[in-house]
């Protein structure tokens, strides 16, 4: 009981599972949720690999949003260990969300694989209509209710990722839906993720939107070196591993430009998310077979023999 003699109300913890066709939103959609950026965002599809776990609290409740990768159908081993890991962070959530990017023209093939998925498994959802800014409203109507009829929807949120629109709702439909339990994580924890991993992922992203074509896909990054000095700055050493000797150039750039500008954009974006001074050092290598290697798919949380 409170001092006022008004019960308090017990805390309540659960998972969410965020799903979605690639580049739908929902890396945008998470950090929105949280109130802080914890998942790459990028123009490029198929920017998350691996489940990403973050932390929103909503009066008595701890919602673990499980930010997985867009489902689509895979081709290769990669893609097919994205695609497990994230109908596996489906199975295992309390709700599912799938987010829906309303302002495409007609429901994508990996939308509707994914609405034959719940079904198939028998798992219900919401849905979350984002971008809604960008449609009208009749049209949106008209789209809910196309969504509705397919018989695995519980409830239906008109969102703008982007700007907010509605987000403050749909989290606290998701608060109400959380099992009664203890928190699994203190209050001021964001992420699952340890500082090294997320460091790398802060990187991964800056190559992202500086690269272009299929290279980004074929590269990975890993935090091999941490060291924290008296000062409190912090030396980190990442490397970048690429699978063909012709990629190494291209992640250089002419004269060392485009390492270079990855390097600051990164730098400076661990530095406001660490609150201390960086010295950021990469170093790109090349392995040709790292795609074929089971021990980096343990070390993105995924499944190789899927």
């Amino acid at each position: 009981m409170t001092e006022g003699g008004v019960a308090e109300a017990s805390p309540r913890c659960g998972f969410v599972a965020l799903l979605g066709a690639p580049n739908s939103g929902k890396s945008t959609l998470l950090n929105r949720l949280v109130g802080a950026k914890i998942s790459i965002v990028t123009h490029k599809v198929q920017t998350t690999r691996s489940r990403i776990r973050a932390i929103a609290i909503a009066g008595a409740s701890q919602i673990v949003f499980v930010d997985t990768p867009g489902i689509f159908t895979p081709k290769r081993r990669l893609e097919r260990a994205m695609v497990a890991a994230a109908w596996s962070g489906a199975q295992d959530a309390d709700e599912v969300v799938l987010l829906y990017d309303a302002a495409r023209r007609a429901v994508d093939p990996d939308t509707r694989l994914i609405v034959d998925g719940l079904r198939k498994r028998g798992r219900t959802a919401m849905l979350a209509l984002n971008k809604i800014d960008l449609i009208a409203r009749a049209k949106l109507l008209e789209l809910a209710a196309r969504f509705e009829a397919e018989g695995v929807f519980s409830r239906v949120f008109m969102i703008s990722a982007l700007n907010g629109d509605g987000v403050d709702d749909l989290r606290r439909h998701l608060a109400g839906r959380m099992p009664e339990g203890p928190w699994h994580y203190p209050e001021d924890q964001l992420t699952d993720l340890p500082e090294r991993l997320l460091a790398a992922e802060v990187t991964r992203e800056k190559l992202f939107l500086n690269l272009h074509q299929e290279l980004p896909y074929a590269l990975t990054v890993e935090t091999e070196g941490w060291q924290d000095f008296e000062d409190g700055s912090a030396r980190i050493e990442q490397v970048i591993t690429v699978a063909r000797a012709g990629h190494k150039g291209i992640c250089l750039g002419k004269g060392g430009r485009t390492i270079k500008a990855v390097r600051e954009a990164a730098q400076r974006d661990l530095e406001a998310m660490l609150g201390r001074k960086v010295h950021l050092f990469l170093f790109v290598k090349v392995r040709e077979n790292w795609l074929e290697d089971p021990a980096r798919y343990r070390a993105m949380g995924l499944e190789f023999d899927v």
